[in-house]
């Protein structure tokens, strides 16, 4: 069995090539070709709707006679995928764009009429120039002035990219280093108020009195005393200092601050000085008693 893919063809040796007759084409002859729906159209037979990248077998012809800048124009025929009625469009090199000629409508697109609006408020413009020159300089002025403008953004941006390029990567970690023990001093410091406030507020009265802490030696001296106090015995001078420490004494109250007038008082006696015979008497009565 021959070989399905073949590289080498028999030519016969009585084979001429000039005795093929070649084959005339005209200049506006028909092409068939694959494309894609330039733009969104809608069948004017049927109605269907065409979307744009629709794919159809057309039929490419040149168009005589009309052309653009040395650019030829060439014309496209294709068939409604419902109805099979014919639609042709041609190309528009002067618009970099497309034209439909008959079987379809366009669908309306904004951008295009946005367009076709700044055209022709650009011809206005050169218009009222050319008739007047006064605004003809108005405009170059402005035209400056905003060129300046867009200069000096962009130098200000320009510059601002030379600094975040010249800052090194340990400056930016020293930076965020820094930040962070600012952070945690000043919520040291926050905290540190916070507790002396709230430790005023807890060592003070009611009536907005501060109470003052003791010395801790006289802290120290009065638990001394407390405890001589408490070990003493009950005749001994240091229980007689303990109920003077326990009672304190109450102030004398006067007659006239009772309202009482014309009463003498009399002076008490003082007390007599106790006697070498009388502390030996008292000793030999408790002794007798004793026994």
């Amino acid at each position: 069995m021959a070989e399905r893919k073949v590289l080498n063809k028999y030519i016969p040796p009585d084979f001429d090539p000039a005795k093929i007759p070649r084959l005339r084409l005209g200049s506006n002859r028909q092409i068939k070709v694959r494309l894609m729906a330039p733009f969104s159209m809608r069948c004017e037979t049927c109605g269907q709707w065409i979307g744009k990248g629709t794919k159809f077998n057309a039929r490419k012809e040149s168009i005589e006679g009309e052309k653009f800048h040395n650019i030829q124009v060439f014309r496209f025929y294709i068939r409604c995928q419902r109805c099979a009625a014919e639609i042709t469009f041609k190309t528009d090199p002067e618009n970099l764009n497309y034209e439909v000629e008959k079987g379809a409508l366009r669908n309306f697109e904004p951008w295009r009429e946005e367009k076709a609006l700044k055209e022709e408020q650009q011809l206005t413009k050169e218009e009222e120039e050319e008739n007047n020159p006064i605004k003809a300089l108005e405009n170059r002025t402005e035209q400056s002035r905003r060129e300046m403008d867009i200069m000096d953004a962009l130098d200000e941006i320009r510059t601002q990219n030379a600094k975040g390029e010249r800052v090194a990567e340990a400056d930016v970690l020293e930076a965020i280093a820094s930040r962070d023990e600012e952070k945690e001093t000043r919520k040291r410091l926050a905290e540190e108020e916070e507790d002396e406030r709230l430790a005023k507020l807890a060592f003070q009265t009611a009536g907005g009195r501060r109470i003052k802490r003791a010395c801790e030696e006289d802290a120290i001296a009065r638990e001394r005393e407390i405890r001589m106090m408490a070990v003493a015995p009950p005749g001994s001078q240091s229980a007689n200092t303990r109920g003077k420490l326990a009672v304190a004494p109450k102030a004398p109250v006067s007659h006239s601050s009772l309202g009482i007038k014309g009463i003498r008082v009399k002076a008490a006696a003082p007390a007599a000085a106790p006697t070498l015979a009388g502390m030996l008497g008292a000793y030999g009565s408790d002794g007798e008693e004793s026994d």
